[in-house]
């Protein structure tokens, strides 16, 4: 009974939510804890005053507190013991959402890794994870560093035996469309792989849903955690850790978040989301689509038009 009452406490259900679609690694308590503190030290200087790693730490915790209604109150008015314990039940939350995903990915993985109708040789078990990673001819190729080449034997050896250590930033292969690398071109295709596809609608929606359309978050985070669950799948980790030095992760996942939200990138950022949602959501009414000729949207777009027109005539 008290399992089910945590387990349905609002803050573990809104960690959940938070560790899927907005932050995945996170250590709460210490993120609440310093957040607190912080806004007491803004009263004397800003936020952009600080190292960029602070100022990014502060606006995940804004968009935490601002997300739950009545929760920068708690914590303001509360004692260390509360701010501990609201950053544990939300801890809570977050890891079982990504224990859960983790948990039923390990064998879904299986079915994306060849072509349908081929299968996995040698077979790759659905509970075991020891033959995964760079133990495997089929994992190995998705999870070896694009800059690396799988097909040269001294590599191959080197990242089974783990005489090539692989940092997070090293990104792998299976983050590419086709699974194709051009060093010339580095956004070519990437984080645009059918695998990232399969993964993001595995998480986001029912087991079953693969191949139909979500009703789901556009977050570009929700589709980071879809990929980060992926890349542990393909694994031979038997658990996960935010702070594992085998995978890396952590350096893995903020690599990726540094590129997306790098504003030299925004035209690149713009045009893989919108590739995204026309996946993922091919009936989203965000993305473009014809207007009725005399609609009344139609005569609203025309009317801005001719304003925005003379107002530029006028000003010239």
């Amino acid at each position: 009974l008290i399992l089910i009452r945590t387990l349905s406490n609002p803050l573990v259900l809104h960690g959940r939510h938070f560790g899927r679609t907005v932050f995945a690694l996170c250590n709460y308590p210490a993120l609440l804890t310093s957040g607190i503190l912080r806004l007491e030290e803004l009263q004397d200087a800003p936020v952009e005053d600080y190292p960029a790693d602070v100022h990014w730490e502060h606006r995940v915790f804004m968009e935490l507190v601002d997300s739950y209604p009545g929760l920068l109150e708690r914590l303001t008015n509360g004692e260390e013991e509360d701010i501990i314990c609201v950053g544990e039940l939300l801890g809570k939350g977050a890891s079982g959402a990504r224990g859960d995903d983790t948990k039923t990915l390990k064998s879904a993985v299986l079915e994306w890794l060849v072509p349908r109708g081929q299968v996995v040789m040698p077979p790759l078990s659905r509970n075991i994870k020891s033959d995964r990673r760079f133990n495997h001819e089929v994992t190995g190729v998705l999870l070896c560093p694009a800059d690396l080449d799988w097909s040269n034997a001294e590599t191959k050896q080197g990242l089974k035996s783990g005489e090539i250590t692989v940092r997070g930033d090293q990104w792998p292969m299976f983050l590419y469309a086709g699974y194709i690398y051009d060093p010339e071109d580095p956004w070519k295709g990437l984080l645009r792989s059918e695998i990232l596809i399969f993964g993001f609608k595995h998480v986001f929606t029912s087991l079953s849903s693969v191949d139909k359309e979500p009703k789901a978050t556009h977050s570009s985070n929700a589709y980071l955690h879809g990929m980060k669950s992926v890349r542990f799948s393909l694994c031979s980790s038997s658990v996960f850790s935010r702070t594992d030095t085998v995978m890396d992760s952590n350096n893995f996942y903020h690599s990726i978040l540094d590129l997306l939200e790098d504003p030299d990138e925004n035209d690149e950022v713009a045009d893989l989301m919108l590739w995204w949602t026309r996946r993922v959501f091919p009936n989203s009414s965000s993305l473009q689509h014809s207007i009725s000729k005399n609609s009344v949207l139609s005569r609203i777009r025309e009317k801005c038009a001719a304003l925005r027109e003379r107002a530029t005539a006028s000003a010239t």
